[in-house]
């Protein structure tokens, strides 16, 4: 990719969308979005609502920091102050983890994009896809009921047996949990047979874009992980209102069982979470770097790897739930196996950066940020994956630090970095790069102050779940209180500035990153129809052909003129040119 003058050859262009071709824009009316089948529309309502939900949850986990800020609990006072901490904190797990970091990149970003990398002009089930939205949204009705009614105190993971005498909203909360499972199959069903069946001619399975890859593999998970947890939902709801003795040993129950169903689902939905955020660093590292993805088939061959290892780690959250010696061991040897396939990402990234032409846009800031913290939340995660030290640290606030370092500074990071990358595309608008990039940095700093010394804490031995603790670990968590407030003032300041970008911003240009996949051919905002013509397919990440236009300000595709061999040449001149001179 070079920078200058436009070379000799056919320049590829798509412009901008006239009114009626811009999908925000050529319908309106509540209506039209309400029974809309345009997976763009579908994404972009996702994307609210995903927001939405990640607000409410980020609140709650402010209102646990600062109670956390005194020893004694500075916010919740009274007789009901332990209750009513364990229901925040309750709330704030459950939303977050169902509502927000579960749907947040496959059902928004996924709904949008994947159709338009195939050049394809939708989904394979448009009406499936609009259940799906439904789902969640009922699904987050029940989780809100709960909050209105008599709260949630059992965590966010449902453990038996007090999941089973709790006074609180277990039936409203596992309803829903189990209606966004739903929503989670069939967007699963639906990428996997729109990958299967709408790549064009030419897009091979390995000339696809590795966020296709990543989707791909993270819908395998969602299509065979979740049906555990809807049943095992369903066992917990039938225990609840029949008393028929599953879980609850006080009706012969056994509440193990119950953590082996709950996390072989749960550890693959870690994956669920992570594996799309890992597609979008791929394609984001490769784009602001500006060369070819490093490893490209390892890469992928890596996402697959990971969805199907992940089935066969689930032991490692029980150490301590009295499993016989050799399967501990096995489990923890399984464990460090999962691990390899993350490394080679990370590794190829590294190696995709060297000797790159950076630019350090505000995405590419957070996808540098994601390689820092996520390499933290993996390497702490062999910690817990050792017996002797998981024994100590297990159920401290050492496994809120790598939990967080995964799934906050992994996905969220991620998605942010996708929602920067993509928000030209999706809305036709630029924002602020000094904002945005400010963002990033705010972010990075808040997070680490934030959960860095959760590990010191969890390392001396402050159990995780405490309303009050010793004054000796006090410190440590004023400055994790005062990292969560940066933390929400980065978050602020990067809504502030993409909501910004849709009054002020300029209008974005079809490729303003440079990018070769085959979104960036189509107008931003794509028209409803995405490509008025099937799209070429390419390389995607070959950007020799992309070239900086100086003059109108942007990337643009160049044909270079094929040469002429000598045997393709005429012999003789055309009539009208014989004659004289």
């Amino acid at each position: 990719m070079s920078a200058g003058s436009i070379p000799s050859g056919k320049v590829r262009d798509p412009g901008y969308p006239t009114k009626s071709e811009n999908y925000l824009t050529n319908s309106k009316g509540i209506l039209s979005w309400m029974f809309t089948l345009d997976h763009k529309r579908i994404g972009v309502m996702y994307l609210v609502g995903v927001v939405v939900a990640f607000a409410v949850a980020g609140l709650l986990a402010l209102l646990i920091r600062l109670h956390l800020f005194q020893p004694d609990g500075a916010i919740f006072k009274g007789s009901d102050a332990n209750n009513t901490y364990n229901q925040v904190f309750t709330l704030h797990g459950a939303i977050m983890v169902f509502l927000f970091i579960i749907p947040s990149i496959p059902a928004a970003l996924g709904n949008f994009l994947v159709p338009v990398m195939l050049g394809a002009k939708d989904v394979a089930f448009p009406r499936l896809n609009l259940c799906s939205f439904y789902l969640w949204v009922a699904g987050a009705i029940f989780f809100v009921s709960a909050l209105c009614a008599s709260g949630l105190d059992t965590g966010w993971t449902f453990y038996t047996p007090y999941s089973t005498s709790s006074n609180s909203s277990v039936i409203l909360a596992t309803s829903g949990a189990f209606i966004l499972g739903f929503s989670s199959i069939f967007t699963g069903l639906n990428f996997i047979v729109t990958i299967n069946t709408m790549r064009p001619p030419g897009m091979s399975w390995f000339r696809m874009p590795l966020f296709l890859w990543a989707t791909y593999a993270t819908s395998i998970i969602q299509v065979l992980a979740t049906p555990v947890l809807g049943i095992t939902l369903l066992l917990l709801i039938a225990e609840r209102a029949m008393h028929i003795g599953i879980f609850d040993p006080e009706f012969n129950g056994d509440p193990v069982t119950f953590q082996h169903f709950f996390w072989f689902y749960s550890h693959p939905a870690v994956y669920i979470m992570i594996l799309p955020a890992f597609g979008i660093i791929s394609d984001l590292i490769s784009v602001h770097s500006h060369k070819r993805i490093f490893g490209y088939r390892f890469i992928a061959y890596s996402s697959i790897a990971i969805a199907l290892l992940g089935f066969l780690v689930w032991g490692h959250h029980m150490f301590t739930s009295g499993m016989g010696p050799l399967t501990t061991i096995i489990f923890s040897a399984l464990t460090f196996t999962v691990s390899v396939p993350s490394a080679i990402k990370v590794f190829n990234w590294l190696a995709t950066m060297y000797k790159g032409s950076i630019s350090l846009t505000t995405p590419m800031c957070f996808a540098i940020a994601f390689i820092f913290l996520f390499t933290i939340g993996g390497l702490t995660g062999l910690h817990l994956g050792t017996l002797a030290t998981d024994l100590h640290l297990h159920d401290t606030y050492f496994v809120v630090a790598h939990f967080h370092y995964v799934m906050v500074g992994g996905t969220l990071v991620a998605f942010l970095g996708g929602v920067f990358h993509w928000w030209p595309k999706m809305f036709g608008k630029m924002y602020s790069e000094w904002g945005g990039r400010l963002a990033a940095v705010i972010i990075f700093f808040g997070f680490n102050l934030t959960f860095l010394p959760q590990f010191v804490l969890g390392s001396r031995g402050m159990p995780r779940r405490y309303a009050t603790y010793d004054p000796e670990f006090a410190y440590l968590h004023q400055m994790s209180t005062i990292g969560s407030l940066l933390l929400g003032v980065g978050l602020l300041v990067a809504l502030v500035v993409l909501i910004h970008s849709l009054f002020r911003g300029k209008r974005a240009p079809a490729n303003p990153w440079g990018g070769a996949t085959l979104e960036w051919n189509c107008t931003s905002p794509p028209p409803f129809y995405n490509f008025e013509r099937a799209p070429v397919v390419g390389d995607p990440y070959d950007f020799t052909t992309i070239e900086w236009d100086s003059e109108n300000e942007r990337y643009v595709t160049v044909d270079p003129e094929r040469e002429i061999a000598p045997e393709e040449k005429p012999e003789t001149e055309p009539a009208h040119a014989q004659g004289d001179h």
